[in-house]
C-alpha cells in the first residue's frame, strides 16, 4: 500500500510538472506568435531605429528675384554642427571634445558637457554656423583623432541661412522666414510652399552599441530644391520711391509711417511698393525703430517683452495691405465716375457751393474747405476745387443705392485678392437707423460723397484708380509673376485678372482728363511733372478713430494719380499717416511732392515721351555747351542762339573757362560767364535764402546776387506759388551766375 501511494504522489507531481511545462511552452508560443504577428511591424521598427541613423538633409529654400532678375533674397549655406556623444567612450575623450568646441562655437562647457553624457547619435551643438567656422571646427576633430585618437564624434551638417541682398529693401513684400526657414511673413510666407523645397534624408547602419557595421551602408535621398520666384517689383522703381517716401516721413515728421505703391494699370502688377518705417528682414526680431527701442529699453523689465512685441508687430505690418484708412477727397474721382456713368450730369451741370451746405432737411450745415465758398462749378472745376458741398450734391444725385453699387463695382466691399498675407477688408458704414440702406443713413451718405467717415485699404484705392485709367477695367493686383525651377523651367505664370468693369471706357477717358486738369491748375498742381501729362488728387482725411479704438486729431495725408493722363500707363498712390500738424498735413504739401519726385524719376525710366504743352515749351530750360577753347567771338554767337545771355570776363581771344560748366541745365534767358584769361580771379558770391518766395521774388532776388536759377516742381508762375527748397543751401560760396535750382509748391490749404 505504501508503496502505491508513493507512487501515486510521483505520478501527480509529475502530471503537475508536465502540465506547467506544457503551459510554459503554450505561453512561449504564444508570446513568439504575438511578437511575429501582432507586434511584428512595431518591433521592426524598433530595430530599425536601433540599427539605423537617420540625419535630415535640409532642402534650398528658392530665391526670389525683381522683374528684371536682380537677386533679392537667397539662401546661403550654413553649417549645424552635431556631436555624436555614443561615440566618445572616455571621459578624458569627452572633456578634450567639449572643451575645444566650446571655445570654437561659443557655447557653456558644463551644459555641452552633460549633453555629451547621452548615449544617442544627434545633439546639434550649434545651428547655421558660416564655413569657415565649420572648418576650424573639422579641423579641431581630425587634430582630435590623428594625435590623440578621439574617436570622430563630431559631423557637420549642411543647411541653409536666408539672406536679403538689400537689407530692409521691399521688406513687406519678401517678409521674412524664422529658425527653421519657414515663411513668416510677404511673399516668404505666401509662398512658402512653393519656396521650401522638400527635405531629404542620410540613412546610415549601426550596430548594437552604436557604430558603423563592418560592411558599408548608406542610404541617400537627395533634398529638392524650392521654387523660385519672379516679382513685378522693378528694384530701380523700389529705390526710387523708398528714397522719396523715407525724405517725406522725415521732413514732416511723420507718426505712423507711410507708404507708397506702383501699379502697372494695363495688369495689375505692383511696380513699387514703399512702406517705409519697417523692418530689415536679416533681422525680423531687431526693433528697427531706434527710438521705440530706446522707448522699451527705458521700460521696467517686466513690461519689456509685451512692449517689444507690439513693437515688432507694428513694424511687420503691411501698411499698404493690412491698414485701413479714410481716403477723403481721393475718393472723389470714384464719385465722379459714378455720376458720369450714370448719365445724371454732362458738361453744362452747374453746382452751388457757398461755403458750407445742409444736404438733407434736418442736416446740420458742414462745412467746405474754402469758407468763403467756390460760388458756381462745373463737375471739373468742382474736382479741381476740391470742393465738399458740390460732391455731397452729386452724392444725393446718385442716392444710397447706386453710392452702394458703384463702391462695389470698384472693388471696395471686398478685398483686392493681392498676393500678400494680412489684406484687411474694408469698413463700410454700418448705421443703426431703421432707415439706413445699405448701412447708410443721410448723413453717411453726405460725408460718404467727399470720402470720409467710412475705411478702405491704400491697395483697394489704388486698384480703384487704376480702374479709372485701364478703361474701366478693374484688375487683381499681384507681387510675383513667375515661379520657376532650378533650371529656370516656369512651372506657373500668373495672367492679368479683370475682377470687374466698373464704368465705361469713354467715362474713363472723360475722368482722366479731368485728373489731367487738376494736376496741371487744380488742386493737384504740387504732383505735375512737365511734359509728362499727369492726373491727380489729393487727399487729406481725419483721423476719426485710432487703431487701439481712441479718438484722434490726426490727419491722413495722401496723393493719388495716373500717368500719362492721354494713355495712363502707371497709377500710384503716396500716403502718409498723421503727419506732424505743427508743421503741415495737407495731401497737397505732404504727399504730393512726394508723387511728383518719384513720377520724375520713374517715367524717364519706363519710357514714357515728354509731350511739353506750348506754356511749357515757353519756360523749358536749355543746355550749355562746351565752349572752353573756343574763340570767344564764336562761343558768343552760340550762347546768344540758345536764348542765353553771356558775360565775358578779362581781355583774351580764347575761351579759357566757363560758369555754369559744359552741359548744365540752365533756364532761358539765364547767364553763361566766359574766361579768358587762365589765372583771372572768378568773382562768387553767397547764395542767399529764397524760401517761400514768389517766382518773381525769387527771379528779382537772383538778379541781385547774380545768380542763375532753374526752376522745378508745380507751375512757378501760379498765384500761390511759392519756393519749397533750393538745392544750394544759403550761406554757400558759389562763382556768379551758377546754376540754384528752386523747387515750388502750391498754396497748401486745399483739401
Amino acid at each position: 500500500m505504501a508503496k502505491r501511494g508513493t507512487t501515486a504522489k510521483l505520478n501527480k507531481r509529475t502530471l503537475v510538472i508536465v502540465i506547467a511545462i506544457m503551459t510554459g511552452l503554450v505561453l512561449v508560443a504564444a508570446r513568439l506568435l504575438y511578437f511575429q504577428t501582432v507586434m511584428s511591424e512595431e518591433l521592426q521598427k524598433r530595430a530599425v531605429e536601433q540599427q539605423l541613423s537617420d540625419t535630415t538633409l535640409s532642402a534650398r529654400r528658392g530665391s526670389i528675384y525683381d522683374k528684371n532678375g536682380n537677386l533679392l533674397a537667397q539662401s546661403l549655406t550654413v553649417w549645424n554642427i552635431v556631436l555624436e556623444p555614443a561615440n566618445i567612450k572616455t571621459e578624458d575623450d569627452r572633456n578634450l571634445i567639449t572643451d575645444g568646441l566650446s571655445k570654437l562655437l561659443d557655447v557653456d562647457r558644463n551644459e555641452l558637457h552633460e549633453r555629451a553624457k547621452k548615449n544617442n547619435f544627434y545633439e546639434v551643438v550649434k545651428r547655421k554656423v558660416s564655413t569657415d567656422v565649420k572648418d576650424k571646427v573639422m579641423e579641431f576633430v581630425s587634430d582630435l583623432y590623428k594625435n590623440h585618437g578621439v574617436p570622430v564624434a563630431v559631423k557637420a551638417i549642411e543647411d541653409y541661412r536666408r539672406y536679403y541682398t538689400n537689407g530692409n529693401f521691399a521688406a513687406d513684400v519678401l517678409g521674412f522666414v524664422g529658425s527653421d526657414n519657414q515663411g513668416l511673413a510677404g511673399v516668404e510666407y505666401q509662398y512658402n510652399d512653393y519656396l521650401k523645397g522638400k527635405n531629404g534624408r542620410l540613412v546610415v547602419a549601426r550596430n548594437a552599441i552604436g557604430n558603423e557595421m563592418p560592411f558599408p551602408y548608406e542610404q541617400k535621398i537627395d533634398a529638392i530644391d524650392g521654387y523660385n520666384l519672379t516679382l513685378t517689383i522693378d528694384e530701380n522703381i523700389q529705390s526710387i520711391m523708398e528714397k522719396y517716401v523715407r525724405e517725406t516721413l522725415k521732413e514732416f515728421n511723420v507718426g505712423n509711417r507711410g507708404c507708397a505703391i506702383m501699379m502697372d494699370v494695363k495688369t495689375g502688377g505692383i511696380l513699387g511698393f514703399a512702406c517705409e518705417g519697417s523692418f530689415d528682414p536679416n533681422e525680423p526680431f531687431v526693433v528697427a525703430d531706434t527710438k521705440a527701442a530706446k522707448k522699451i529699453e527705458a521700460l521696467p523689465e517686466d513690461k519689456q517683452a509685451a512692449a517689444e512685441s507690439a513693437e515688432l508687430s507694428r513694424q511687420w505690418r503691411n501698411k499698404g495691405v493690412s491698414d485701413t484708412y479714410i481716403p477723403g477727397s481721393v475718393f472723389k474721382m470714384v464719385m465722379a465716375s459714378a455720376v458720369l456713368s450714370e448719365g445724371m450730369i454732362s458738361e453744362n451741370t452747374r453746382f452751388e457751393c457757398a461755403g458750407s451746405y445742409a444736404p438733407f432737411e434736418g442736416s446740420p450745415m458742414i462745412d467746405c474747405w474754402e469758407s468763403r465758398g467756390h460760388g458756381t462749378e462745373t463737375l471739373e472745376q468742382a474736382l479741381c476745387n476740391s470742393c465738399n458741398p458740390a460732391f455731397m450734391q452729386m452724392g444725393f444725385m446718385l442716392g444710397r443705392e447706386k453710392y452702394y453699387e458703384y463702391y462695389v463695382a470698384f472693388g471696395m466691399s471686398e478685398k483686392t485678392g493681392i498676393d500678400l498675407p494680412g489684406e484687411s477688408d474694408d469698413i463700410f458704414f454700418n448705421s443703426a437707423s431703421s432707415k439706413a440702406v445699405n448701412g447708410m443713413d443721410l448723413t453717411d451718405l453726405a460725408v460718404g460723397s467727399f470720402g470720409q467717415n467710412f475705411k478702405v485699404t491704400p491697395i483697394q484705392m489704388l486698384s480703384a484708380c487704376g480702374a479709372i485709367a485701364n478703361g474701366g477695367k478693374l484688375m487683381r493686383p499681384f507681387v510675383v509673376s513667375q515661379i520657376s525651377d532650378a533650371s529656370g523651367n516656369v512651372v506657373k505664370s500668373t495672367d492679368p485678372f479683370v475682377r470687374n468693369q466698373a464704368i465705361s471706357e469713354s467715362v474713363s477717358k472723360q475722368v482722366c482728363k479731368m485728373l489731367q486738369t487738376n494736376a496741371i491748375s487744380g488742386g493737384g498742381k504740387n504732383g505735375y511733372v512737365a511734359g509728362y501729362r499727369i492726373g491727380g488728387k489729393t487727399g487729406t482725411s481725419e483721423k476719426t478713430v485710432n487703431e487701439d479704438g481712441t479718438l484722434s486729431s490726426d490727419y491722413i495725408a495722401s496723393y493719388c494719380g495716373i500717368a500719362p493722363a492721354d494713355d495712363p500707363q502707371v497709377a500710384l498712390l503716396c500716403y502718409f499717416d498723421s503727419p506732424d500738424k505743427k508743421i503741415n498735413y495737407y495731401g497737397t504739401t505732404v504727399a504730393a511732392p512726394c508723387f511728383r519726385n518719384i513720377m520724375s524719376e520713374v517715367l524717364p525710366y519706363i519710357g514714357i515721351e515728354k509731350v511739353y504743352t506750348e506754356a511749357e515749351i515757353k519756360d523749358l530750360d536749355t543746355v550749355t555747351g562746351a565752349y572752353i577753347d573756343m574763340k570767344v567771338e564764336d562761343a558768343e554767337m552760340l550762347i546768344k542762339n540758345s536764348s542765353l545771355n553771356v558775360k565775358v570776363i578779362g581781355n583774351g581771344k580764347t575761351v579759357t573757362g566757363q560758369n555754369p560748366s559744359a552741359y548744365s541745365t540752365i533756364p532761358k534767358e539765364g547767364t553763361v560767364v566766359l574766361y579768358t584769361e587762365k589765372d583771372e580771379k572768378r568773382a562768387e558770391v553767397v547764395v542767399p535764402d529764397f524760401s517761400n518766395l514768389s517766382l518773381t521774388e525769387a527771379n528779382n532776388l537772383a538778379a541781385e546776387f547774380s545768380l542763375n536759377i532753374c526752376i522745378e516742381g508745380s507751375n512757378a508762375s501760379d498765384s500761390g506759388a511759392y519756393v519749397k527748397k533750393q538745392d544750394i543751401e544759403k550761406g554757400t560760396s558759389v562763382e556768379t551766375y551758377t546754376v540754384v535750382t528752386l523747387t515750388f509748391n502750391q498754396d497748401n490749404s486745399i483739401m
